[in-house]
């Protein structure tokens, strides 16, 4: 039997919250801020992972070559769909296994990353141990 390489677990998806709220002012203002400051900016996900207004290619391939699936959320879409998280700390990811979820990568983990290359070390390292 031969088992494909890049086998996607359909029964688990990691969740990424964004520590920014989804209305186009506050995004436009999120940009205006990692632009002008991005060291002060509030989320590292967003800060590594997107380039401007679009998601950085380098994050997307490496998002879609993991043998898992994978969602973006900002935090008022999360906290709408999963209230008993609404006191989480953002940027996070979450891992849900059919009806259960739990804290995958913690905000803390997520903010120690300085660059692009070590947040994708860091999902590798978690991801390959699912």
């Amino acid at each position: 039997m031969r088992v494909k390489k890049n086998f996607m677990n359909e029964t688990q998806k990691l969740i990424f919250v964004y520590n920014a709220d989804s209305s186009l002012f506050n995004q436009v203002g999120d940009l205006i801020h990692k632009t002008i400051s991005p060291k002060t900016y509030q989320c590292r996900l967003c800060g590594l992972t997107y380039s401007g207004v679009s998601m950085n290619k380098d994050w997307r391939d490496f998002i879609q070559s993991l043998h898992i699936k994978a969602e973006f959320l900002h935090k008022d879409e999360f906290t709408k769909t999963y209230p008993e998280f609404a006191n989480s700390q953002f940027p996070a990811v979450f891992i849900k296994t059919g009806q259960e979820m739990r804290l995958f990568i913690s905000s803390r983990e997520i903010n120690q990353q300085q660059t692009l290359e070590a947040l994708r070390n860091l999902v590798q390292t978690k991801t390959s141990k699912l």
